[in-house]
């Protein structure tokens, strides 16, 4: 009999147990569910607030960037009022400087009705100005002309002047003052020497020549022979010192006393 109470008392203990098990699965797991599911919800409110709060920011940035836009925009305002405003004071200062201008050109107009027609007048004015303008041309031709010829007068009398002087030195045995040459050549032992040029350089028959060295002369010569490029001479006894020789390059030019006389 105690055995019987024995296993029955086992068997309600183990039911009870089995019971006891069975309500703390019903209770936990739904708790730990919901303790699950609040994380998630925390977790979820967390990434909103954050998103929220970036929002936020940007939000204070650009309205920031706003106000500053919105000050520029004021100045900028603030500056074109001040520009119109100048420019109207501009156009009311340049209207009234207009409106006397506009009564002297009807005043004008007034007094030039009197005259004539402007335009018939204006054609008048150019066609005269044409001709001034052609006449002022005219002159200044004249005048080129007439300075050309002056100029060509005064040259043929310079070349006249020298021409006759010229035919003057040719007619009295006289070379001409242009001559200016060198000894080509000397023959002392025949006592002449010959001349680079002839009657083309001014060279004049039986005319007298100065041999110069070295800015003195040195010697005389008489022409005894010319022609268009070459030219002789004698060598004038006692005119050569005995120490000196004449030497091919030595300057000719006319006598000095020749020159002198001529001029006397």
């Amino acid at each position: 009999m105690a055995n019987v109470f024995g296993i029955i008392a086992a068997i309600a203990l183990a039911l009870a147990g089995f019971v006891a098990y069975k309500n703390h699965a019903f209770l936990v797991d739904p708790i730990a569910k919901l303790g699950q599911d609040g994380k998630t919800e925390l977790a979820n409110g967390q990434k909103r607030l954050k998103t929220a709060q970036t929002n936020f920011a940007a939000a204070v940035v650009k309205h920031a960037e706003s106000d500053v836009e919105v000050s520029d925009l004021t100045k900028q305002e603030a500056a074109q009022k001040k520009a119109n405003e100048s420019l109207t004071q501009e156009n009311a200062a340049k209207t009234a400087k207009i409106e006397p201008n506009k009564q002297k050109i009807a005043g004008f107009k007034e007094k030039t009705a009197k005259i004539g027609d402007l335009n018939a007048l204006a054609s008048k004015m150019r066609a005269t100005k044409s001709e001034l303008e052609e006449l002022s041309q005219a002159l200044t031709t004249s005048d080129a002309k007439l300075a050309n010829l002056t100029a060509q007068t005064t040259q043929a009398e310079a070349q006249a002047i020298t021409t006759k002087a010229n035919f003057e030195k040719y007619t009295t045995g006289q070379s001409l003052a242009i001559l200016n040459t060198r000894i080509r050549a000397v023959y002392s032992t025949w006592g002449f020497v010959t001349l680079a040029c002839g009657n083309n350089g001014g060279v004049v028959s039986n005319s007298t020549l100065d041999v110069v060295r070295g800015g003195v002369t040195i010697a005389k010569l008489l022409v005894t022979s010319v022609e268009s490029t070459a030219a002789s001479a004698s060598i004038i006894p006692d005119s050569i010192a005995q120490d000196v020789t004449l030497q091919v390059g030595d300057q000719v030019i006319p006598s000095q006393k020749e020159a002198k006389t001529a001029q006397n």
